[in-house]
């Protein structure tokens, strides 16, 4: 479907950027019920929504003439929520209206305000800005809205979330009542079509996104991680996908500061973007993955608001999203414009519930799966030796004269073999990740599919099992309990503690190997474990260099020490095991008139007259 009949100058523009056919979007606001009135539209991200309410604005502010005339007050004022996306709708808009003779200017947080006012005063007919810049310029009377004809509020809802509608309010009640007023937005929560009703007149509701199949350009990946293998599973992931430019999500700046700098120890060419930096430093970091010389950024969800990369393929949601929209802002970077994308959530097995539900939400089918594992990352670099451009394009004269005089002193073999490690000098190590099998059975179980049993006669061609000394987890042997240091891991049976997953984290954490661990005990919030007293010095040491938040390794005193009594032991009537189940207070013990035991004292944490001896 080709483009409607548009003004011949925007027309021109478009056929220079090679737009052959509109997005969906783009065809709903040219339809002709859509000329001339205000318009909330609810589209998807990266659906070509800047091009498209650059289009539906064009008949108002140009009419019949073919340039713009002098700029003086502005025409059209364009709202964005972030600088990085007022910039990027400012860069859509200078090409779409350059053969019209346009002048756009950006009113941004972070930027030179005297800049802007300078800018303002000579004129312009287009102003892109922020919330905040936009009502400091309104107020010091820099920003003169009298002239305004269209009013344009891109990604509405993220501004409403960000706490800006006071700011918006104010700027919307000091344009002419008679402009238009585009009001773009991801969905149409309550609070956006309260805003519509007050500022918009007879509006066309828009609604172009696929809910049916609401992200067919984007493929979704839930892969199991094991705790605190979050990083591991990023460098594996971005190793396994080698996208030209890839995102890596964090919730907090803390976390991006880390991430960032764990990949950057590792070899990637990776920028970070949080609130904190000053506006150089974003903008210089946006540059560094538009010109290639980056290939990984790691974001928060704010200051990745606006990010248009045409080479991004891959985001990664290193920190689960808090809800449903920020799963789609985030994978809605990727896939835009007609382009694939793969969007793949890193998930524990204490997550997993709540990965689940946020999929569900947003209706997306995610494929669940395990960690790349170093192989198969090793196999994928196999082939992609072998496709690259350095061996498949035409040879140079120059180079085969070169190639000839090096093999006059080689053989092909040592060549080749120079050729791959040149290659491979270039790519980050994969790790080894641990696949959390419990989360892999679930799944398939829950899926219907029977679960598989195990019959101990029935061993195939298998052989007999060796015997094994009674050590736990099938360890050689039992250290001895005289030759152990006592430590305690802060997870227990309510965030799924599982040994098979706990022995690989004690040794990365602490630096030890698996015989150096002895019995582990796991209790409701903790979990007790040994270490062989020879390694007990160099464990505490390396678990408190790695100390994290979510999960930390200490010192501890032996099971049914002071600090882990131990649960008593009841005899029931059925001799089950299983505390009686009485109302009222409990009977007392012996002659009438005896005091009962203190209420909050059970028995078996009474001391005798033996233990008060010692």
């Amino acid at each position: 479907m080709a483009f409607p009949e548009i003004h011949p100058a925007l027309a021109r523009a478009l056929a220079s950027q090679g737009y052959a056919e509109p997005t969906p979007v783009q065809a709903a606001v040219l339809a002709p019920d859509a000329a001339g009135r205000d318009l909330l539209v609810s589209a998807q991200t990266g659906s070509g929504k800047t091009v498209a309410f650059g289009l539906a604005a064009g008949p108002t502010l140009l009419g019949d003439a073919e340039k713009f005339g002098q700029p003086g007050s502005p025409l059209a004022l364009v709202i964005a929520p972030t600088r990085e996306l007022a910039l990027q709708v400012a860069k859509e808009l200078t090409w779409l209206y350059a053969p019209a003779g346009a002048r756009v200017e950006t009113c941004v947080g972070g930027m030179d305000p005297r800049r802007e006012q300078r800018a303002l005063n000579v004129g312009a007919h287009i102003v892109v800005g922020t919330p905040g810049r936009l009502k400091d310029h309104l107020e010091r009377g820099n920003l003169d809205l009298s002239a305004l004809q269209v009013v344009v509020l891109d990604e509405a809802d993220e501004m409403l979330d960000m706490g800006f509608r006071e700011d918006l309010e104010e700027i919307l009640d000091s344009a002419p009542v008679g402009r238009r007023t585009l009001l773009f937005s991801a969905t149409l929560a309550r609070e956006i079509v309260a805003l519509a009703k007050r500022y918009q007149r007879d509006a066309l509701r828009i609604d172009t996104s696929r809910r049916d199949e609401p992200h067919g350009d984007i493929e979704y990946r839930a892969i199991r991680v094991a705790p605190n293998e979050t990083e591991l599973a990023v460098v594996n992931v971005l190793r396994f996908f080698e996208s030209p430019a890839a995102l890596v999500f964090c919730n907090t700046r803390d976390g991006v500061r880390h991430m960032h700098a764990a990949l950057r120890e590792r070899g990637f060419a990776v920028v970070g973007l949080s609130g904190e930096l000053e506006q150089k430093a974003r903008t210089d970091a946006l540059q560094a993955l538009r010109d290639g010389h980056a290939r990984v950024c790691v974001a928060t969800d704010v200051a990745a608001r606006g990010l248009d990369l045409p080479e991004l393929g891959l985001v990664i949601h290193a920190d689960i999203p808090v809800n449903k929209a920020g799963l789609l802002h985030r994978s809605g970077r990727t896939g835009r414009a007609g382009r694939k994308g793969v969007s793949v959530l890193l998930v524990s097995h204490t997550r997993r519930r709540k990965a689940e539900q946020l999929l569900a939400s947003a209706g997306v089918e995610a494929v669940w799966q395990g960690p790349p594992s170093a192989d198969e990352i090793r196999a994928k670099d196999q082939v992609r030796l072998l496709e690259d451009p350095m061996l498949t394009e035409p040879m140079a004269e120059e180079d085969l004269a070169l190639a000839r005089l090096v093999l006059e002193n080689r053989t092909a073999e040592e060549v080749a073999a120079a050729l791959i490690r040149i290659h491979r000098a270039r790519l980050p190590s994969p790790e080894e990740l641990y696949d959390d099998a419990r989360m892999r059975d679930s799944q398939v179980r829950e899926q219907g599919r029977p679960k598989r049993t195990y019959d101990p006669s029935d061993r195939g061609d298998r052989p007999e099992r060796p015997e094994r000394a009674d050590g736990p987890f099938g360890r050689p042997e039992r250290l001895d309990p005289n030759d152990v240091t006592w430590f305690r891991v802060t997870v227990g049976r309510a965030k799924n503690a599982d040994p098979k997953w706990l022995i690989p984290l004690i040794c990365r954490l602490g630096h030890v190997t698996k015989p150096d661990i002895g019995a582990i005990k796991i209790f409701d919030r903790e979990t007790k474990f040994e270490i062989s007293n020879a390694a007990a010095a160099k464990f505490a040491q390396a678990v408190k260099a790695t100390a994290s938040e979510e999960i930390k390794i200490e010192p501890s005193s032996p099971p049914g020490g002071p600090t882990s009594p131990p649960r008593p032991k009841f005899k029931g009537a059925a001799g089950d095991g299983k505390p009686p189940h009485r109302k009222g207070p409990p009977p007392r013990s012996g002659p009438p008139g005896a005091p009962g035991p203190k209420a909050g004292k059970p028995p078996w944490k009474k001391k005798s007259n033996d233990q008060r001896a010692r």
